[in-house]
C-alpha cells in the first residue's frame, strides 16, 4: 500500500484562508480528542510521527495536510520522482472541555468551514473510542454529513482491544445497522492503533475511495517494477 507509505507532511492551516488550493482528493480524519485519530494516521502510513499524537486533549489546533504520492515511471533509485495524488487531512480533535470558549469557537469555525465547503473532500474517517462510541460530537458530525452523500464516511471503532470480544460484536453490529440505514456511502470497521488491528481493511477501504478502478495502484506497481 505504498500510496499511504509515501505520505509526507505538506502544510498546516489555522484558518480557512490558509487552506491550500483544492483539487486533489482529500480524506479527512476527525474524532474526539484522544480517540486515537493521530495514531490511526501514523499506523495507516507506517510512520511514527506523521501526525502529532498528544496526551493533552485539544492540543492539535490546526488542520494538517499530508500528501500521498505515486512514483513516476522515470524515477530511479538515485533520483526518486513522485507526484502528489491526494491528501490525508488531520483535523483538530473535537469535544475538548478545558480549552477557553473563544478558542473552541475558533476551532469549530475552522473545522465546520472546511467540512462544509471543501470541494475536494472525498471521504471522512470518524474515529471513535470503542468504549464510548457515538458521543454527542460524533453524532453531530454524522448528522452533518447525513445529506452530503457525495462524501463517503467510515466509522472507525478504535481501541477495540480495550473491550471484550462479545462487546466488540455488539458494538460492531449496532454500528453497522445504523450505517446501513444511512446508505451505502457509510461503512464501519473495528480498529486498534495500539495492536495494529484492522490496518489492511482500512487501507483497502480508503483506496477504494480514491482509486476505485485501481489505476493509481497499477501505475505505482509498474513504476516500482521499472526502477533499477
Amino acid at each position: 500500500m505504498s500510496l499511504f507509505d509515501s505520505a509526507r507532511f505538506r502544510t498546516s492551516a489555522a484558518s480557512i484562508a490558509q487552506l491550500p488550493g483544492a483539487g486533489l482528493p482529500e480524506i479527512a480524519f476527525a474524532g474526539r480528542s484522544n480517540a486515537g485519530k493521530s495514531t490511526t494516521i501514523n499506523v495507516l502510513t507506517r510512520q511514527g510521527r506523521l501526525a502529532f499524537a498528544s496526551k493533552t486533549p485539544g492540543r492539535t489546533q490546526l488542520i494538517n495536510f499530508c500528501a500521498r504520492a505515486r512514483k513516476l515511471p522515470q524515477s530511479t533509485a538515485k533520483n526518486p520522482l513522485r507526484e502528489d495524488v491526494g491528501f490525508l487531512v488531520d483535523l483538530p480533535g473535537y469535544g475538548y472541555a478545558k480549552a477557553a470558549q473563544e478558542t473552541r469557537a475558533g476551532w469549530s469555525a475552522l473545522i465546520g468551514g472546511y467540512l462544509a465547503h471543501r470541494p475536494s473532500l472525498t471521504g471522512i474517517v470518524i474515529v471513535m473510542d470503542a468504549r464510548r462510541p457515538f458521543m454527542p460530537a460524533d453524532e453531530w458530525l454524522i448528522e452533518f454529513f447525513a445529506e452530503r452523500t457525495h462524501v463517503r464516511q467510515l466509522w472507525l471503532i478504535n481501541k477495540c482491544d480495550q473491550i471484550k470480544r462479545a462487546e466488540r460484536a455488539q458494538v460492531l453490529a449496532a454500528a453497522r445497522s445504523r450505517a446501513k440505514a444511512l446508505g451505502e456511502h457509510v461503512t464501519v470497521q473495528l480498529f486498534s492503533g495500539l495492536k495494529k488491528e484492522g490496518v489492511e481493511e482500512l487501507q483497502t477501504t480508503l483506496l477504494s475511495w480514491i482509486d476505485p478502478e485501481g489505476r493509481l495502484s497499477a501505475l505505482e506497481t509498474a513504476a516500482s517494477a521499472g526502477t533499477p
